[in-house]
């Protein structure tokens, strides 16, 4: 029972007692009997209106708790004829329009953190109370898995053993690492908390750094190429021009040794202008031009490309033809540089393929319209990249052939990172290895 109806039942309880009372003085004393009775009817009257106005605060507290449960903070309680009631009154709802203050505020920050976390380059991906997506800004949806993964934990979204979420997901709180994907694009992931409520809350940043890695490194390379070529070249003409006034004396020894000197002089003549050759190799990827872009047909460059290593393959008891090609509109791209950096590409798949363990050894070339645009792919069934990770594939002078310098994929990277194209050198688990290009520009 609320404290109004108690109060309200003693105050008619005890002033039926008191009529009671009054209705025995009715035969002796019926005039005070009338007088006593009007003044306990006046009397409860006074009771009534005095516990109404005593009560009436636990009204307006009891309104202002249901808009504060409603937070309904922008209504305001109406005011009272009583001045001790206006001041309670006046302060409820100078709480009210302080919460409204407070709420507009939250709000306009709310609205610029989001705003902020979607145009922020970096992936962020923040975690509810029980370790579930509860937040996803853009960049964070593109990574591959999480685009509909808010929700749920980030385990219950790998897809790949080894891939960039099970990396994210075993990242150690308050530790930042550098991550790849299966692509060989390179990440930094931060895993951090912060407190809501009183109760940690975990968070993810993923900020690509793939361009910068590239640029750093191409930066480093050409430093470095450019002081070897300088180096190298110099002693390559000194040496040249040494080894030439060598041979003039060739004629002033006895025929036998003059033989032996002179085959002692050209084996060095051939190592040193190979060396020239191997740094001469280096120095165009470093002078490489701007790719002068015209609309180029794709299939005839790739058949050129075929024609010109038709032979070399049946002589290797390879097979190398169009496995699929699409009709494709002209491609902007600076054909020379295409070219040779496909040349590089066959003459890689044509090497795998040659020492590949299968039986059936094949390049394909495949010329296919998608929804990301023209993709063009060559594929080997030499298998030779099971176990090499794609973050190495592009890396400077990093190679998978005995003696080999790693110039070719070099090359090939620079020119597809020049025209802007997006490409991926994988096994396909089938057995095989395909060098994709999608020949759009990712501005």
């Amino acid at each position: 029972m609320s404290l109004r109806r108690r109060l309200y039942a003693y105050l008619i309880a005890s002033h039926l007692l008191f009529l009671a009372i009054t209705v025995l003085l009715f035969r002796s004393q019926p005039l005070l009997m009338l007088g006593l009775e009007a003044a306990v009817l006046f009397s409860l009257a006074l009771g009534v209106y005095l516990i109404r106005r005593a009560l009436e605060p636990l009204g307006y507290t009891r309104h202002f708790h249901d808009l504060l449960q409603d937070q309904h903070y922008a209504a305001r309680l109406q005011h009272s004829s009583d001045a001790e009631l206006n001041e309670l009154v006046q302060l409820f709802n100078t709480m009210l329009s302080a919460l409204y203050q407070e709420r507009l505020q939250i709000g306009e920050q709310q609205g610029f953190l989001d705003r902020l976390l979607e145009a922020t380059p970096s992936a962020v991906i923040v975690f509810d109370f029980d370790g579930r997506i509860s937040l996803l800004n853009a960049s964070a949806q593109a990574l591959r898995g999480l685009g509909n993964a808010k929700g749920l934990p980030l385990n219950a979204c790998l897809r790949e053993p080894g891939g960039l979420l099970a990396q994210l997901d075993a990242l150690p709180l308050g530790e930042s690492q550098l991550l790849t994907d299966a692509d060989g694009r390179r990440y930094r992931g931060q895993r951090g908390q912060f407190y809501d409520r009183g109760f940690a809350r975990h968070f993810l940043l993923v900020e690509e750094l793939t361009e910068e890695l590239e640029s750093s490194e191409r930066t480093t390379y050409e430093k470095l190429i450019r002081v070897l070529a300088h180096e190298v070249n110099n002693t390559v003409a000194a040496t040249g021009s040494v080894l030439d006034s060598l041979l003039y004396y060739r004629g002033q020894l006895a025929e036998r040794d003059s033989e032996d000197f002179s085959t002692a002089i050209l084996a060095v003549q051939r190592r040193n202008a190979s060396l020239g050759e191997f740094i001469e190799r280096f120095t165009r990827v470093v002078k490489m031009p701007a790719p002068e872009l015209r609309p180029v047909a794709v299939r005839d460059m790739m058949d050129d490309i075929l024609y010109l290593y038709r032979e070399q393959c049946r002589s290797r008891g390879i097979t190398i033809a169009w496995q699929r090609c699409d009709q494709a509109p002209a491609i902007a791209m600076d054909r020379q540089l295409m070219e040779q950096a496909l040349l590089n590409v066959v003459k890689n798949a044509m090497e795998a393929a040659e020492t590949g363990a299968g039986a059936d050894r094949r390049i394909d070339f495949v010329l296919a319209r998608e929804a990301q645009g023209v993709r063009l792919s060559v594929i080997d069934s030499g298998n030779l990249l099971g176990d090499v990770p794609a973050r190495q594939l592009f890396t400077p002078f990093f190679t998978t052939k005995k003696g080999g310098q790693g110039i070719g994929l070099l090359f090939v990277r620079e020119v597809l990172n020049r025209h802007g194209f997006r490409y991926q050198l994988a096994a396909t688990g089938n057995g095989a290895t395909s060098f994709d290009i999608w020949l759009s520009r990712q501005d």
